[in-house]
């Protein structure tokens, strides 16, 4: 999952200044409206006061290609109202590595034994951590969102009850949960993202991290690739991508998963839990625990 960060190769960027209902909304349109890899969007707080009460809130967008203009008014306008909608403005991402500039000051982010962090907080890693290193310089997520953070609470749990024996992560992005599961179990991992650069960049982590020759992964669009079904049954499947395409995968996820297996799912809203359940239900799964994050549900879910 890409995280509010900009996708690869990002050149165009749309901005607006709401109050934090709207923003959030905008930018969660967006992040449903295209495929990762795409576009990108996030919303924060700027600390100024909006008028009418609160702090306003910035929402920005990136896109790898020039949007159309219209268009991106007709949707936000359809998120929050046409007045904000005129208040879009429009530009080229500056040029410099904002990638590396964004993620210089991130501190590392723990979830249980795991501690995701940059190189240059290797030293942070105690003996009993499971260091996670994500490359500042790759931009398909680096494990400090909630939704990621909630998947490794989840795996973490999980742990303390079983070790899954055959795992698949699906959007995999930078390969996060993926790594982290290949350095607890020492098994290979299956992993599959509908991006191509994701992909690379995931074997590349894998690597950085040590676990490349566990890491195994392909280029799919959920469970498509023939070499991730041939891995099927899963013991757990990670799915750390979209409310929507959770709801429209929920049958082939659920395909592959095995007898007693388990899936851990995130990148949905507050308000699209009800929605993905109900799919997952209709699939033989019921809810086994849940966090929520930074406006963000992870979800435990067992067959």
């Amino acid at each position: 999952m890409l995280e509010g960060l900009p996708p690869n190769n990002a050149a165009h960027k749309l901005s607006l200044i709401s109050d934090e209902r709207r923003a959030r909304a905008v930018a969660d349109l967006l992040a449903e409206s295209f495929e990762p890899g795409e576009a990108a969007s996030t919303a924060f707080e700027t600390g100024e006061a909006w008028p009418g009460g609160g702090r306003a809130w910035l929402m920005e967008a990136y896109f790898g290609w020039e949007p159309d203009e219209e268009a991106m008014r007709a949707l936000i306008a359809a998120a929050s109202d046409e007045e904000t909608a005129r208040s879009a403005t429009f530009g080229l991402t500056e040029k410099r590595d904002w990638v590396a500039n964004s993620l210089a000051d991130l501190k590392p982010v723990r979830a249980g034994r795991f501690l995701v962090h940059g190189a240059h907080d290797r030293a942070r890693v105690g003996a009993n951590d499971v260091g996670i290193e994500i490359e500042a310089g790759l931009a398909f997520g680096t494990g400090h969102h909630g939704t990621t953070r909630g998947c490794l609470l989840h795996f973490d749990r999980l742990l303390k009850r079983r070790r899954p024996q055959a795992i698949l992560d699906v959007g995999s992005g930078a390969g996060v949960l993926a790594i982290a599961a290949a350095k607890v179990l020492k098994r290979n991992i299956w992993l599959g993202d509908i991006d191509p650069i994701a992909v690379e960049v995931a074997k590349a982590n894998a690597r950085l991290n040590g676990v490349g020759a566990l890491c195994r992964a392909v280029v799919s669009r959920g469970v498509e690739a023939r070499a991730l079904r041939e891995g099927a049954p899963y013991d757990l499947v990670f799915a750390n991508i979209l409310a929507k395409p959770l709801r429209l995968m929920a049958p082939s996820l659920a395909a592959v998963i095995g007898a007693g297996g388990e899936a851990i799912v995130s990148g949905l809203l507050l308000a699209d839990v009800a929605g993905v359940l109900a799919s997952w239900r209709a699939q033989g799964f019921t809810l086994a625990e849940r966090i929520d994050l930074e406006g963000w549900a992870s979800l435990r879910l067992r067959r």
